[in-house]
This record gives C-alpha cells, sequence and structure tokens, in this order.
C-alpha cells in the first residue's frame, strides 16, 4: 500500500492552483497550473489501501486506483500508467473532465476530505505521454472480421481501440469534420486542450484503427449498406437532441441551444472560419441551466467579453455538504463551484422562465422569469406575481439532452427505441438489429464520460465474442454494469 500513516499525517486536500483569472480569461488554454510531484505523492500516499476500496465502485470503469495511487507514492510512474490502462483506455479525457464519483466513495472521506484521485490520474497519464510511455499496442493477428463504429465520442473511440487491439479491423465513422465527437467540439479548450486528443488518436492510427472524419451514416451511406458492409456496427452517436424550452418569444433571434454556440465557439478557437458566429462579445448573457454545459458556456462568454453574465436553475440550490438523504459511499448533488463560476457572473436559483421578451427587431432583449414554486406533487411552476425581467441579447439554453437522433436509424433499419427515446438493447448491447450494438448516451442516455468509456469497452468484449461464434462471453457483460476488459488477441 502507499504510506502505512499517510492519511493520518496529511489530513488536508491539496490540488494544484487555478491560473488567475484575469489572465486565464485571456486565453483558452487549461485553468490549472502544473502539479507539483512532492504535493501528488504526498495526496497519493494519504490513499488507506482499504479492504474494501469502494472507490471501485464509485468508478464505473473499476480502476484499480490504490493500485496506481501506491506506485504513484513510490515514483513508479511507468507501472502506475499500466495499471490506469488496465481499466481506462482515455485517462486524459476522464482526469480533466469526469466529476470523480471515485472520490465520493472514498474511504477517508467519511471523516476527511477525499484522496485527490482525479488528479493523481491525470498526472499519471501526462507524464507518461511526457516521457513516451503511451505506445501503440497492435494486434498480434488479424481476425478478418470488420467493425464499423458510428460516432467517434469517448464511448466509440473505446469501442473502436478494444476491438482493433482485439484483431478486428475498424472503421470509425463521424460527421462533422473532424474526430471527435464531443470531446473535439462540445468541451471547451480551457477544460481540455484538444492536444490531449490528439496524441490519443495517433496511437489509435497506428494501431490500425481507421478513421473516416465528414461521413454521415443515414445520409452519405445508409445504414442498412453500412451493416451489410460490416460483419457488425456499434452504434455511438451520443444523445445529441437537445431539451428545448417551448416558451413564448422561443423562436426570437439570439435564443440557442448550448451546443450551437459551444460547437461554434470550439470551431473558432480551432482556427477555422465560422460565419455569422453566436458569440457573447458585447452582449448580456442568460444561460439556463446549471449544469456542466451550462458552466461551459459560461466560461466561454467570460472569454468572448461578455458584458453581464448571468446563470438560472429551475431549482433549489444544492447544499454546500453531504446531506443526510445521500450518505456515504453515494454520489451528493452538492454547490459545486467550476472555474468558470469563480470567473465572474450571476448564478440564479429557484428561476422559472416564463417568456423570451423582444424587442421591435424581433431580437430577444430580456427574460421573464419568475420564482420557482414546489406544488404538493413535486411538480416546479412560476410563482404568480414574482415576475421580474433580466437584461438578454444571448440566450443559451443548456437544459440537457432527450436522447439519440433516431428517425432515420428507425426508417432504415428498423431499429426500436425505449419508451425514454434511446436505443432498445439487451443485456449485451445488442440492439433489436442483428449485428448492431449499441454502447454510451445512445443506450444509456444522457450521463458521464466514465459511463461511456465503461460501455464502449463492455459493448467491445460483447461483439467480439459475436464475432467470434462464442455462446457466452467469458464474463459478465450487462449494459447497466461496469465494464469488463478485452485483453488484445
Amino acid at each position: 500500500m502507499a504510506d502505512p500513516k499517510g492519511f493520518l499525517k496529511v489530513t488536508e486536500r491539496e490540488l494544484p492552483a487555478r491560473r488567475p483569472v484575469p489572465v486565464r480569461i485571456l486565453d483558452w488554454k487549461e485553468v490549472y497550473e502544473p502539479g507539483d510531484s512532492a504535493v501528488l505523492r504526498r495526496q497519493a500516499g494519504r490513499c488507506m489501501d482499504c479492504g474494501v476500496p469502494f472507490c471501485h465502485k464509485g468508478c464505473p470503469l473499476g480502476n484499480l486506483i490504490p493500485e496506481w495511487n501506491d506506485l504513484t507514492w513510490r515514483g513508479e510512474g511507468r507501472a502506475a500508467i499500466e495499471r490506469l490502462h488496465a481499466t481506462n483506455n482515455f485517462p486524459e479525457f476522464t482526469g480533466r473532465l469526469c466529476p470523480a464519483p471515485c472520490e465520493s466513495a472514498c474511504v477517508l472521506g467519511i471523516n476527511q476530505p477525499a484522496v485527490t484521485i482525479k488528479q493523481i490520474e491525470v498526472s499519471i497519464i501526462d507524464e507518461a505521454f511526457g516521457s513516451g510511455w503511451v505506445e501503440p499496442e497492435p494486434p498480434g493477428r488479424l481476425t478478418g472480421k470488420t467493425v464499423a463504429v458510428v460516432g467517434s465520442g469517448p464511448a466509440g473511440l473505446a469501442a473502436a481501440q478494444q476491438l482493433t487491439r482485439a484483431g478486428h479491423t475498424v472503421a470509425v465513422f463521424e460527421r462533422d469534420d473532424r474526430i471527435g465527437g464531443l470531446l473535439r467540439y462540445g468541451i471547451p479548450d480551457f477544460k481540455m486542450e484538444k492536444k490531449h486528443l490528439e496524441m490519443r488518436l495517433r496511437q489509435m492510427r497506428d494501431e490500425g484503427t481507421r478513421f473516416r472524419a465528414g461521413v454521415e451514416v443515414g445520409k452519405d451511406i445508409s445504414w442498412s449498406d453500412l451493416r451489410a458492409r460490416y460483419d457488425a456496427v456499434v452504434v455511438a452517436t451520443g444523445a445529441t437532441v437537445p431539451r428545448d424550452l417551448p416558451i413564448p418569444g422561443r423562436d426570437l433571434a439570439g435564443v440557442h441551444f448550448a451546443m450551437e454556440y459551444l460547437v461554434e465557439s470550439n470551431r473558432a478557437t480551432a482556427g477555422d472560419s465560422v460565419p455569422n458566429q453566436i458569440t457573447a462579445e458585447g452582449k448580456h448573457v442568460v444561460v439556463i441551466g446549471g449544469g456542466d454545459t451550462g458552466a461551459d458556456c459560461i466560461g466561454t462568454a467570460h472569454r468572448q467579453g461578455a458584458l453581464s453574465v448571468t446563470n438560472l436553475a429551475i431549482g433549489r440550490r444544492p447544499p454546500g455538504e453531504r446531506p443526510e438523504t445521500q450518505p456515504w459511499p453515494m454520489t451528493p448533488t452538492l454547490f459545486e463551484v467550476q472555474s468558470a463560476h469563480e470567473e465572474g457572473g450571476e448564478r440564479s436559483y429557484l428561476a422559472s422562465t416564463v417568456e423570451f421578451v423582444s424587442n421591435d427587431a424581433g431580437e430577444v432583449r430580456a427574460i421573464r422569469v419568475a420564482e420557482t414554486e414546489y406544488t404538493a406533487d413535486g411538480r416546479r411552476v412560476p410563482k404568480s406575481g414574482t415576475e421580474r425581467d433580466i437584461p438578454a441579447d444571448l440566450v443559451l439554453i443548456a437544459m440537457g439532452f432527450t436522447g439519440p437522433e433516431r428517425a432515420v436509424v428507425e426508417e432504415q433499419l428498423g431499429t426500436q427505441f425505449t419508451s425514454r427515446g434511446n436505443f432498445a438493447r439487451e443485456h449485451d448491447f445488442h440492439s433489436t438489429t442483428s449485428g448492431v450494438f449499441v454502447a454510451g448516451d445512445a443506450g444509456r442516455g444522457q450521463s458521464l464520460i466514465v459511463w461511456a468509456i465503461a460501455e464502449g469497452r463492455a459493448a467491445a468484449a460483447a461483439v467480439d465474442a459475436y464475432l467470434m461464434g462464442q455462446t457466452a462471453l467469458p464474463a459478465p457483460v450487462r449494459a447497466d454494469d461496469v465494464a469488463i476488459g478485452l485483453q488484445p488477441a
């Protein structure tokens, strides 16, 4: 284990400093300063190597957290990345983007601040890339089987890498002009610079995975043709249909879904020309929705020079400490201050949006909100008589997503969907169409990046068993369980 007395000697939780706000809002670089190796080793030494490590259960990937904490404490970085890669294909993504349910489940968190698991994780992979330890792992032989993966977000990339290493010939189809899906165009660079994505894609190309960007399945090639050409298909298109807010004034100019805004911003940051770009420069911005996507909009608006930024959430402000109704090791709903929130703006809770108010030119000029009232049956409704107007030149709707795009798939493949709008699938990720498997948010609904990678890995194991004619999987794999590993053939 790590330092046997570490959790007794070091009781404080130490994280790298964030760059000063006045400096970081002038660029799109990541907000954290480089970590101090001595601090990381101290924090890794706090890990207690628990007899029952609940952090394993907290992480959908089943990461072997105590093991790589111990190796980090000992300064054995190469061994640490081997243990981390044993369960997680992309720790450079999860270490930056995951909300770290493993830390909520950390046993030390019962009476002390939890181990900084997420920061230790990202330090391991950053050192590995910097030291040249992340090398291609091509298969020893090819099976002659072909797989099409549709979607290049974390679920699709995880499935593709696992299947390539198992010896199958894998092609990843992406309708955008670059590979990466949400990682590419949905995540601002201040949360994850795209160099990390490029390094991992380079490894995957060298392993033999083929990428087909700018190809929209269902339009450029039909779903039925794709299924006919490949021995198996993995659908990893995500849950991309945004939840709308159908209230008066929704069609006004200046009211947009968050992803419309973030995609254009990420394209511009990458150096692309974006005609008529949606920008916050010189505008009063209102972001509706208090989740991660809303925070991404807030940070982006600050960097674009917004006059003001207001964030509205319909519900109550979460507590600052773990509530009694969400005891350890549950993941609690807490009031969170992300880096974007530090940079300015106002956060308003119990705010129900009732109308987008127009100017004479048909553009949004304000949002009319009322105090949220909870009814006896738990519904949230605007409280009459509490209406007020908030100036708004740009409104961004960041209320989450309702599921995958389904019309074309239903028409061309006849694949069935659940009552919640997700792909219907069996315990082994098989859809209702033979040879078509579903991984990630397309089958699960909007969820965490760790669940996307876990499902990509588990779906890959199911596809491998299907292609190799196995009547049963080598280990239990369920769509609602953690992923299992898939060793190269």
